[in-house]
């Protein structure tokens, strides 16, 4: 989860004062110090009249929340995934599935295009989604995308010429039936 104090977006990696490409080591250091440091035994006695114990108390929760999150590494990469979702969101024209794409069927790699409004293209194939972690699966009839954790996903595609992005959300319940696309 991300929280918003004082309008700015604060991240599961401020709470711990670490970087985004931190190691699990320095993400595990930086939050027994500052568990330590933000005890509320230790801090009841040294900061009562500086902050109100349920600020203090607020503070030791939101650091073990991150560390739960941060510290196992399949909630951090989902935690990663909806973190880029989240930044990207201003810049993005308009969310598409599967559905909306145009698929062509070159041997080994399939390749989705959606046209953009200036007349090229949003473009990404499976190997560039397989890279990702994602995989485009193909067979007899159908089209679908099959994720790691089966959790809908998404990956923001630039146009090929302008400036314009767009979502590709990838859900694993949604199939395309191979003859409306190849």
């Amino acid at each position: 989860m991300l929280h918003l104090k004082n309008s700015i977006l604060e991240t599961y990696y401020d709470v711990l004062a670490v970087k985004e490409d931190a190691s699990h080591e320095e993400i595990r250091a930086s939050y027994r110090s500052a568990i330590l440091n933000h005890h509320p035994d230790k801090q009841q006695s040294t900061d009562q009249a500086l902050a109100p114990q349920n600020e203090l108390g607020d503070r030791f929760l939101e650091i073990q929340k991150a560390w739960e999150v941060l510290g196992n590494s399949r909630s951090r990469a989902i935690y990663d995934s909806e973190l880029g979702g989240i930044r990207q969101d201003a810049d993005v024209a308009e969310d598409i599935s599967l559905v909306d794409m145009t698929i062509e069927d070159s041997g080994d790699v399939l390749e989705l295009f959606h046209q953009c409004r200036c007349g090229d293209y949003f473009s990404v194939d499976s190997l560039e989604l397989r890279k990702m972690g994602y995989l485009l699966l193909k067979d007899e009839s159908e089209i679908g995308f099959e994720t790691p954790d089966a959790l809908p996903a998404s990956v923001v595609l630039p146009c090929g010429s302008c400036s314009l992005r767009v979502r590709l959300l990838i859900n694993t319940d949604t199939r395309v039936p191979i003859y409306d696309n190849l």
